[in-house]
């Protein structure tokens, strides 16, 4: 007779949190097999809370990558902060991940968060190709002090090495529940927010200093014709400095981070893109209530 019992369909909301530049993102796109969190070298790369969703059959993994841990210098931080908690507050399984590069103890109050939880713990010490054994035993002994109820995996997203025993613990963690999504799908975003990160994912990769963190993007039109999307973009800038180097002289600077965007845009909607961007100035957007709802920061 147990034999012949019904398989329980299992689904979860998998929260991956920790500090900048560990390699959130990277892990995230790596466990849900697409590009969904841009990557970069800066930190604050990831503003949004960004689902990404794993099918199968038996079970439904809804990933979360969130914004890294900081202490807030303004209302966006704010946010960005709030986007954490939240992911603290409503998971089935808590994906923390550090590195062996950064302090151990860095932000500890959200290490005595995780003490409390009554969810399962998914400890991830990444980058593991820059150091050795020694070094990787010893944080994983100084972790297992810290979080004893942790189950703790030393990977490399980058090159996806052990990825796969921490998606076992995760799927074996996952409680059992329906699906909270259709089977289909693959994300909580739609069209316009990844039209407006990869965007944003540029600018990060093309200015230096303080360029990237006062940009913000907004799709003003998408239009989704049968052979290609025709998007129109404003680059919103706190300082009209600021937006002349993104213009560059004679706008070369612009063309550039235009042309790479509508590439990978081609790539990621598999469509052809004709993309319009412009750059406009607007000293309050990273404080101001009204504007950072209109970008999604606020309810």
């Amino acid at each position: 007779m147990e034999g012949n019992a019904i398989k329980k369909h299992r689904a979860g909301f998998v929260n991956i949190i920790g500090n900048p530049n560990v390699g959130k993102s990277t892990l995230m796109n790596a466990l849900v097999g697409e590009k969904l969190s841009i990557v970069t070298a800066k930190a604050q790369t990831t503003r949004h809370r960004i689902l990404g969703i794993v099918n199968t059959d038996d079970y439904q993994i809804v990933s979360s990558d969130t914004p890294g841990i900081l202490k807030p210098n303004y209302r966006l931080q704010q946010n960005m902060m709030k986007f954490v908690e939240t992911a603290i507050g409503d998971a089935d399984i808590i994906l923390y991940v550090t590195d062996v590069v950064e302090t151990a103890d860095k932000n500890g109050e959200y290490i005595a968060k995780l003490r409390q939880v009554e969810c399962p713990v998914v400890l991830v010490i990444n980058k593991i190709d820059l150091s050795d054994q020694p070094k990787v035993l010893e944080l994983m002994a100084w972790w297992k002090e810290q979080l004893p109820n942790a189950e703790i995996f030393p990977v490399s997203a980058q090159e996806k090495f052990n990825l796969e025993n921490v998606y076992e613990a995760i799927v074996r963690n996952l409680p059992e529940s329906p699906a909270w999504f259709d089977k289909d799908a693959f994300t909580d975003k739609n069209l316009r927010f990844f039209a407006s990160e990869i965007i944003r994912e540029k600018i990060l990769l093309n200015y230096d200093k303080e360029i990237p963190y006062c940009c913000e993007v907004g799709i003003e039109e998408f239009k989704e014709g049968e052979e290609r999307y025709e998007i129109s973009a404003v680059i919103y800038v706190m300082r009209d400095s600021q937006k002349g180097i993104l213009i560059g002289k004679g706008g070369a600077a612009l063309k550039r981070l235009g042309t790479q965007a509508r590439i990978e845009m081609e790539d990621f909607f598999q469509r052809k893109v004709f993309l319009r961007l412009f750059v406009k100035v607007d000293e309050d957007w990273r404080t101001s209530r009204k504007e950072l709802r209109r970008f999604g920061y606020e309810d």
